[in-house]
C-alpha cells in the first residue's frame, strides 16, 4: 500500500462545524471502518451521533471509550429491531435527522457453490436493511419536514465482481432504492443519496488474501487502497443541510478503478 500520510486525512482543524445541535445522526455499521470514520467526522461537524453495531460487544465498547460516541446493538436486517431502536433513538433526543446506512457482510462464493443461507444473509444485512431502517425513520423526517438518508453501496454494486452475486445484487439494488427514496422525499426536505465506495483500507478488505489484494490494488489508477475518512468526507456534505439539491445521486470514490 502507497505510504501516503494518513494526517492528510485525520485532520481535525479542517473540519467545519455545520450542524445545528438539534441533528441527530444513526450509523449502522458504525463501531469501526468506514462507519467509524463517518461518526467520527459527522460528531466533529457538530451532529450528535449515535453508532450501531451487530455482535461485537468489546469493540463497540472500544469505540465508545475512544470516541464518547454512543454505540446501540441491534440487528438491521430485524424490522421490529430497527424499529425499536429509532423509537428509542427519537424517545432520548427528540427527533432523527440523518440516516447513514452502512451495515454490510459479505458471504462470497461463485453462484455454483452458493448456499441459498449465503445469498439470503447478504440480501437481509446489505439490502433489506436499507428498506427497514428508512422506513421506520420516515414518518419523523416527514413529519419535520427535514431528512438526509446516506446509504452506502459500493464499486461491486456498479461494476460487478467475480463471486459475488449476493453482495454485488444487494449493492446494485442500493442504487435503484435510493433513487426512489429521493423522488418520494423530495417534497418534505428529505434527500437520499448514494456514496459507493471502491477498495478502502477496512478490515473486510484486510480479509483478501493479499495475493488477491495486490492485484485489485494494481488496477486501481492512484495505485492504492482508499482511506475511510475519504468515505466519510464525502457522507459529511451530503447530510448537511445546504446539500438539499443533491438528490437521487451516487457518488463514486474509488480512485478511477471503475469511471462510467
Amino acid at each position: 500500500m502507497d505510504d501516503i500520510k494518513l494526517s492528510n486525512f485525520n485532520s481535525k482543524s479542517k473540519d467545519e462545524v455545520v450542524f445545528t445541535e438539534d441533528r441527530i445522526a444513526l450509523v449502522s455499521g458504525g463501531t469501526r471502518g468506514i462507519g467509524r470514520g463517518i461518526c467520527e467526522i459527522l460528531k466533529r461537524a457538530g451532529a450528535t451521533v449515535i453508532a450501531g453495531y451487530a455482535s461485537d460487544d468489546e469493540q463497540a465498547k472500544k469505540f465508545t471509550r475512544e470516541t464518547n460516541i454512543k454505540s446501540i446493538k441491534w440487528d438491521v436486517s430485524n424490522f421490529q429491531e430497527c424499529d425499536n431502536v429509532v423509537k428509542e433513538i427519537i424517545s432520548e433526543y427528540g427527533t432523527l435527522s440523518i440516516l447513514v446506512n452502512n451495515a454490510g457482510i459479505t458471504r462470497d462464493s461463485t453462484i455454483k457453490k452458493m448456499s441459498i443461507d449465503q445469498w439470503q444473509d447478504v440480501i437481509n444485512v446489505n439490502l433489506n436493511s436499507v428498506f427497514n431502517m428508512t422506513k421506520v425513520c420516515w414518518d419523523e423526517m416527514t413529519s419535520k419536514h427535514f431528512g438526509r438518508i446516506i446509504n452506502i453501496s459500493s464499486v461491486n454494486g456498479q461494476a460487478g465482481q467475480y463471486g459475488q452475486v449476493n453482495y454485488c445484487a444487494a449493492k446494485a439494488g442500493i442504487i435503484g432504492m435510493t433513487k426512489a427514496i429521493a423522488q418520494e422525499g423530495a417534497r418534505y426536505n428529505i434527500t437520499a443519496n448514494t456514496v459507493a465506495p471502491g477498495y478502502v483500507d477496512t478490515e473486510m478488505v484486510a480479509a483478501v488474501p493479499q495475493n488477491v489484494l495486490d492485484k485489485i490494488i494494481s488496477t486501481i489508477p492512484v495505485g492504492r487502497l482508499g482511506h475511510p475518512q475519504e468515505i466519510a468526507r464525502a457522507v459529511a456534505f451530503l447530510a448537511r443541510e445546504d446539500s438539499q439539491f443533491v438528490t437521487g445521486s451516487t457518488i463514486s470514490i474509488n480512485g478511477g478503478h471503475h469511471m462510467y
